[in-house]
């Protein structure tokens, strides 16, 4: 158990975020937890957890997230950036405001957050967290921007193992497609919604606890879901098993956008 750290967590209020803080608390712990709500957050032991509202997206904000966290916690032993969002669509459009909303949430957000807590750390030891995703190793159709994303920050943590200060742990989480709130997000403002998700789906008790786990024994990577590491290793083997997945995924996301055609031209009758 992680016990007597002090944590900063965004995207807290709900997903694996929440699944986390859960855990967290158990140990003695405070955390400042940080999201764009906080409903779920204000239900805690507010001497235990100090909820936050704030969109990690912007550079002013992440300043002021250390600001609080140093006011409020005196210290920060853990951070972790768990914060971000897909996109469910065929990426067809022009929309530079649309995609650099994700990038800054889910890439320029987590990177920048690192090089602040390298600096309020100034040699002390800290640990650092991401939550990268498995999509980040294989792009899947209909999470284009999302997985590019993602393959943005997988990048980023591969090079930084190599240049990471001694005195700075880093762990990053690879949750396979998992049971929260992630797919209505994914869908925002379309009146669709998933109803075919990613194959195979966990649950996001089982990913926090291996996460946390992971934090506790300082571990680099965490992947949650023994299947996909079995089945990355097997589609190397044996490419025409991921053509198979990857078609298979293709054929949801056209039920996607035909049942989204559908219903939009009976709306228009």
């Amino acid at each position: 158990m992680i016990n007597g750290k002090r944590i900063v967590l965004t995207g807290a209020n709900s997903g694996i975020g929440l699944e986390v803080l859960k855990l967290l608390v158990q140990g003695d712990n405070k955390i400042l937890a940080v999201d764009l709500h906080t409903d779920q957050l204000d239900t805690f032991d507010k001497e235990k957890v100090v909820p936050m509202i704030m969109d990690v997206s912007k550079k002013e904000n992440v300043d002021l997230i250390f600001e609080r966290a140093i006011e409020v916690l005196g210290d920060i032993d853990i951070f972790y950036a768990n914060a971000g969002y897909p996109y469910y669509e065929l990426f067809d459009y022009t929309n530079w405001e649309r995609v650099e909303k994700m990038f800054e949430t889910n890439v320029f957000s987590p990177i920048y957050s690192y090089s602040k807590y390298v600096e309020y750390l100034n040699g002390r030891n800290g640990q650092f967290a991401i939550t990268v995703s498995a999509i980040g190793t294989m792009a899947v159709p209909g999470y284009t921007i999302y997985s590019a994303s993602k393959f943005a920050m997988n990048g980023f943590q591969e090079g930084l193992q190599m240049e990471i200060p001694d005195n700075v742990k880093l762990t990053c989480l690879y949750p396979i497609a998992t049971d929260t709130g992630f797919f209505k997000k994914a869908t925002e403002g379309s009146s669709r919604k998933i109803t075919e998700r990613p194959f195979p789906v966990q649950s996001p008790k089982v990913v926090a606890r291996r996460m946390v786990k992971g934090l506790e024994k300082g571990k680099k990577k965490v992947n949650p879901s023994k299947l996909f590491v079995f089945a990355r290793v097997l589609m190397t083997i044996l490419p025409p098993v991921k053509w198979i997945y990857l078609a298979l995924e293709k054929k949801k996301l056209e039920r996607f956008l035909d049942q989204q055609e559908t219903e939009k031209t009976a709306e228009t009758k």
